[in-house]
C-alpha cells in the first residue's frame, strides 16, 4: 500500500495531504452516508464533480488504501468501491464534519442521522462503522 508523503511531523497537516481538497471527502461522505460505491453514482452527486477529478481522486483513495474496488458482478467495465479499515476509521470525522456544518446551515444534514447522533452519537458511529465493515466483507467474498 502507497503511504502519504508527510511534508512536516504535524498530525494536522499529515491529514490535509490527504483530505485538503473537498472532493476526497465528499466522495468519502458519499461511501459512508449515502451508499454509493459505483463511478456513476459518485458522479450524480449534487457537487458535480467534474469527471478528471472524480477518476483521479478514487485512483488517490484507493492508492492511499481508504477504499479498494472490483469488477462489478453484473458488467465487466464497471467498478464497485468500497471502505477498507482504515477508511472506516474516519467514520467519527466525516460526522463530526457534517455536524459542524450543519450547526451553521441546518437544513443540510439528514434529520433521522442528526437526530440519531443527538441521542447517542457513540452508538451511531458504531453502527454506520459496522454496517461498512459488514458490506466490505461481502464485498471481499465476492
Amino acid at each position: 500500500m502507497k503511504e502519504i508523503e508527510p511534508r512536516s511531523t504535524c498530525p494536522v497537516s499529515y491529514t490535509l495531504d490527504f483530505f485538503g481538497d473537498k472532493w476526497s471527502l465528499l466522495i468519502m461522505r458519499d461511501m459512508m452516508l449515502n451508499n454509493k460505491s459505483t463511478y456513476g453514482e459518485f458522479l450524480n452527486s449534487d457537487e458535480k464533480i467534474a469527471t478528471n477529478i472524480l477518476a483521479d481522486r478514487l485512483n488517490m483513495l484507493e492508492a492511499y488504501g481508504f477504499v479498494t474496488k472490483k469488477v462489478a458482478a453484473d458488467k465487466k467495465s464497471k467498478f464497485v468501491y468500497h471502505l477498507t479499515e482504515k477508511g472506516i476509521e474516519l467514520v467519527p470525522v466525516v460526522l463530526e464534519i457534517a455536524l459542524w456544518g450543519a450547526k451553521y446551515h441546518p437544513s443540510g444534514m439528514d434529520r433521522e442521522l442528526s437526530d440519531a447522533l443527538e441521542t447517542d452519537k457513540a452508538g451511531t458511529i458504531l453502527r454506520i462503522q459496522n454496517l461498512l465493515r459488514n458490506k466490505f466483507l461481502s464485498f471481499e467474498t465476492i
